[in-house]
């Protein structure tokens, strides 16, 4: 429990600012959240926070440890609620936002089903490209593709995503199958305009098997700032397009689209459920995340065989 309390309070001094502050929240003496500081720097041999009488730093290792900390006590929270809520339902508003597309196609044919499982919450889907600030604009949920490098968020990863190279069958019938990365120079492939997202390129291993990741920047005599649009292009035969796995993998497991340089596709990055640091989740956020999880693990997902 000391150790417990300790994590506690260097995450409240942490994100708080001070340790007046911390003090405050908790009801306690500021030397008192010092102290457990202290202890917590002791114990672990190495300098969290440089204090002086104006302000607070976190040190390298602290801002690192924060993160850390932030997750165990969220984890511990869940694990409290899920015992202790026993038959208690959930309810009130639940606020999610989704990127456009990924929500389009994972995200909002899920909503309509949790409202039935749990009718007495009331459920607003925000869909949109942009980086949406959650504390600051109110959502009780993101979901989010990439990494996550905001530490003051809390992380549920929820899935593996992967990005291919892909094309129809019949365009590699015509037009032949790159074997490597540098093939494709040879060939029309469907990019994103410059004034879209992936201004390093499309991502591949060096090597089959490398863990060194190279970026290329693909031609062809179509691009659009449009996922989707490329997407439908690259159905229709026209290129050879870079797309994520929630995006194809219906097409592949259908044989519409075939994956090519599969030996070279990059480490895959995650698909998240992300949420602003709290000491009690709500039931109704926990229950949508764990409804999430669920469903993108289950065999047959993104191959469109549940919807």
């Amino acid at each position: 429990m000391d150790k417990l309390k300790q994590l506690e309070s260097f995450v409240a001094v942490a994100t708080r600012g001070s340790l007046t502050a911390a003090a405050q929240a908790e009801g306690v003496a500021p030397a008192i959240m010092g102290r457990r500081l202290d202890a917590l720097e002791e114990r672990l041999g190495v300098k969290l926070m440089l204090r002086t009488t104006r302000r607070l730093t976190l040190t390298h290792e602290g801002s690192a440890f924060l993160e850390h900390c932030q997750r165990i006590l969220a984890d511990v929270s869940n694990a409290e609620a899920s015992v202790s809520a026993g038959g208690v339902k959930a309810s009130g508003h639940l606020r999610i936002t989704a990127p456009a597309g990924f929500g389009r196609r994972h995200v909002a044919p899920l909503v309509p089903r949790f409202h039935e499982l749990h009718p007495e919450v009331t459920i607003s889907l925000n869909m949109s490209d942009r980086i949406v600030d959650i504390a600051g604009e109110g959502f009780d949920c993101a979901v989010r593709v990439g990494d996550m490098p905001d530490s003051s968020l809390v992380s549920v990863r929820l899935a593996d995503n992967r990005r291919l190279c892909v094309a129809t069958p019949d365009f590699l019938a015509r037009h032949g199958t790159p074997r490597a990365p540098g093939d494709l120079a040879r060939f029309d492939c469907l990019t994103l305009s410059s004034d879209a997202s992936q201004t390093r390129g499309w991502a591949f291993r060096e090597t089959p098997g490398s863990t060194t990741v190279h970026y290329i920047k693909p031609s062809g005599p179509l691009d659009c700032s449009d996922g989707q649009v490329l997407h439908d292009w690259c159905l229709a035969g026209y290129g050879l397009a870079w797309r994520s796995t929630w995006e194809v993998e219906a097409e592949i497991a259908a044989g519409r689209l075939v994956a090519v340089l599969e030996d070279y596709a990059a480490p895959p990055n995650g698909i998240y459920a992300v949420f602003p640091q709290r000491k009690h989740l709500a039931l109704r956020v926990r229950l949508w995340i764990d409804y999430l999880k669920h469903h993108y693990s289950m065999p047959g997902f993104w191959q469109g065989a549940i919807n």
